[in-house]
């Protein structure tokens, strides 16, 4: 698992899944552009044990990753925790959209992409949690 440089104590942290390694560090720049915290899995089973032990306010999800995939790993980690999970891959049909989303996926983008459509997704995602935690309590 790589390290990109951490922002602020406070900041939130995004888990990026990715076996590509130029695009993961290119979206870990753009996250921590933005003040948060970024950590890369380059495969399913390492985003599982990531997940377990980061505890990541978000986290942004290949699906065609060696070892596990990510359907599958989404489905790990939204067993053991609530997380909200962006889908971002290439497989761009109808049934691949649903079966991401069915999985326990909250958002799903597809590659090429816009990454500043990528930060206003997260955005969004983040004050989604960030209301529903003040509405708890």
């Amino acid at each position: 698992m790589l390290n990109a440089p951490s922002a602020s104590v406070n900041a939130r942290t995004i888990l990026v899944v990715e076996d590509e390694p130029d695009l993961a560090t290119a979206i870990a720049q753009r996250i921590t552009a933005q003040g948060w915290r970024a950590r890369v899995a380059t495969d399913g089973a390492s985003a599982v044990r990531a997940a377990e032990q980061l505890k990541p306010d978000l986290i942004i999800m290949d699906i065609m990753l060696p070892i596990m995939d990510g359907i599958e790993a989404t489905r790990r980690i939204i067993s053991k925790m609530p997380v909200p999970i962006l889908m971002l891959t290439a497989r761009d049909a109808e049934a691949d959209k649903i079966v991401g989303l069915s999985a326990g996926a909250d958002d799903y983008m597809t590659k090429p992409f816009s990454p500043r459509e990528l930060i206003a997704r997260c955005a969004a995602l983040l004050r989604r949690v960030e209301r529903a935690s003040q509405i708890a309590k």
